[in-house]
């Protein structure tokens, strides 16, 4: 059968890092206020010239680099943003002119924290259609450009970045590596407990983002082991062949109520949000890119990525490495 292999990833992140404690100096919170109820210690804020095309463009580049795949071979980008460059043309194709693989399909996608699910699918499917034979999938973010800054509830939970994979057209064995399956959903009925107050359409700015934690913790939790057991069932596994999960990393509360509802060691969970915050559509290839430097993740492992976003939004991917 023909999969979708991953054949290399890569991250980027700001060079200015944010401690708690520089936090702590313009808005009213404290170190411990923060680890305690998000497990965050700090996180990366893009400066001038850093953006989110730039900063996909460089995650981009070191996935080709880990893959071993030039630059002309990919003719699928997928970007994964809520934090576009400009409201168009898509952010995906200022990378594809970067790297100089003009000529290609390139897109963005608007799902928030669930947007790489969502460009992992889309690309997994072109692929499987025949459409693409190498496809970049991205998801890269500049958040604190859309965030109230006095707003300490949301300020100190969100940062910058960006994640890349490559993944390839293979025929391989039913229990060869590529993407398993894929499962993802949507419910406009919550989008205004996560959102941004502004828009072209309707109030002519950016806006700022606006969220109530208490209910978005509430969803999180269930939506994502719900999603989590669709797509176990649908590929035949059990939360007890999964080697690792690599989650959105918005809260480790999140995360740790998720690996519990499903059964789950949190020794198996890729935990990066004490570092890197909430980076949105980046955080999930950011994590994964980390784990694979490490050495955590290895050929052969069962590795599930979930996340939820503002929408609401949400999914997961199994995958077999």
């Amino acid at each position: 059968m023909i999969r979708s292999v991953i054949k290399g990833s890569g991250s980027a992140l700001p060079a200015r890092v944010v401690t708690n404690d520089e936090l702590a100096l313009q808005v009213d919170t404290t170190d411990e206020w923060i680890r305690e109820r998000t497990g965050i210690t700090q996180r990366y804020i893009a400066g001038e010239g850093e953006t989110t095309a730039s900063l996909a463009t460089a995650a981009a580049r070191a996935a080709l680099a880990d893959a071993g795949i030039d630059a002309a071979e990919i003719d699928l980008i997928v970007l994964a943003t809520a934090t576009p460059d400009q409201t168009f043309p898509a952010t995906a194709t200022q990378v594809q002119d970067a790297l100089g693989c003009n000529g290609g399909a390139a897109f963005d996608i608007a799902a928030v924290c669930t947007g790489f699910l969502y460009a992992l699918g889309t690309a997994d499917s072109m692929i499987r259609a025949g459409m693409a034979t190498r496809a970049l999938v991205i998801g890269a973010e500049t958040f604190s450009r859309i965030l109230d800054w006095e707003d300490r509830t949301t300020c100190v939970l969100f940062g910058d970045g960006a994640g890349a994979m490559v993944l390839a057209a293979e025929e391989v064995a039913d229990e060869g590596p590529g993407v398993l399956g894929t499962r993802l959903h949507a419910d406009g009925a919550h989008r205004d407990l996560l959102h941004v107050d502004g828009g072209p359409s309707t109030t002519g700015t950016v806006g700022k983002l606006r969220m109530k934690g208490r209910e978005v913790f509430r969803h999180a939790v269930v939506n994502l082991a719900e999603v989590l057991q669709e797509v176990l069932v649908a590929t035949g596994f059990t939360s007890d062949d999964i080697d690792w999960v690599v989650p959105h990393q918005a809260n480790r509360r999140i995360l740790e109520a998720t690996a519990k509802k499903l059964g789950l060691p949190v020794e198996k969970v890729i935990i990066t949000v004490d570092r890197h915050a909430n980076t949105s559509a980046a955080s999930v290839p950011l994590a994964f890119d980390e784990a694979r430097r490490d050495g955590r993740l290895k050929p052969g492992d069962l590795v599930m990525l979930e996340a939820m976003g503002g929408g609401f939004t949400w999914g997961a991917s199994l995958i077999r490495l």
